[in-house]
């Protein structure tokens, strides 16, 4: 069984829109949103995903949800049925951090054999073989310091050192500040992380606050040899679920 996120109470979160960021911003996929995360970061957008009642782990909005109405399963089978209906060729499978749920992941793309796969993760995980056999793409994000999340669980370098040496793991670091950037510049340089496989994105949920960020954020990428990561899901949608 899968733990999935939800559009609405009950509604799984499993749609069709664009890759609004990284490698692959702008085509078109699947996305499926798993519930559950090992990491806490305080701006995150998806805190629906695991900032439940009780949870005493600090978020900027200061919002918990029901679990219950947040949380829907769904067997391996019901999600590749839900995913193929929408015809796409590259599915994005996101979070939360999807690798928690690794072995069932592994069993439900096991049903779909034409399919692309990205795993979007924050790293911290190590994806069994079951599963990196079915997966094209890893969009791994490792957090810094303004996540609010201690380094010791969120940056692990064994982890780390592991995707740097997949070919197919690319790099996106969410910054706010240049002091952000910088740090991220910096532990690129500290895990030999190559820099043409490294973006960095603004974070923001707002159009404007994003297009403030990338006014400085885009010459820091030109002047360090990065590359820039827009959010264009948050540009043309805003901040809703199932986009």
């Amino acid at each position: 069984m899968l733990t999935l996120a939800t559009v609405t109470p009950g509604a799984p979160e499993i749609f069709a829109s664009i890759q609004g960021e990284g490698a692959s911003a702008g085509k078109e996929c699947t996305f499926i949103r798993l519930s559950r995360c090992n990491l806490a970061c305080v701006w995150c957008d998806t805190a629906y995903t695991w900032h439940f009642d009780g949870d005493e782990r600090p978020h900027r909005d200061g919002v918990t949800y029901d679990r219950a109405e947040e949380q829907v399963t769904l067997t391996e089978a019901e999600a590749a049925e839900r995913i193929a209906a929408f015809g796409k060729d590259r599915l994005v499978i996101t979070g939360g951090e999807p690798l928690l749920q690794a072995p069932a992941l592994a069993r439900m793309l096991e049903l779909l054999p034409e399919t692309f796969v990205e795993i979007e993760t924050n790293g911290t995980v190590r994806p069994p073989a079951a599963l990196d056999r079915f997966v094209g793409q890893y969009n791994v994000s490792p957090k810094l310091s303004h996540s609010g999340n201690p380094a010791e669980l969120a940056l692990v370098p064994e982890r780390l050192a592991e995707w740097v040496d997949n070919s197919r793991a690319w790099f996106k670091f969410v910054v706010a500040s240049e002091a952000d950037a910088r740090e991220a510049l910096a532990l690129a340089e500290v895990h030999a992380i190559p820099r043409e496989r490294i973006l960095l994105m603004p974070e923001g949920t707002v159009a404007s606050v994003l297009h403030a960020r990338e006014e400085w954020l885009e010459p820091f990428c030109e002047a360090h040899g990065l590359t820039m990561s827009r959010r264009l899901h948050i540009e043309m949608f805003g901040d809703t679920r199932g986009t």
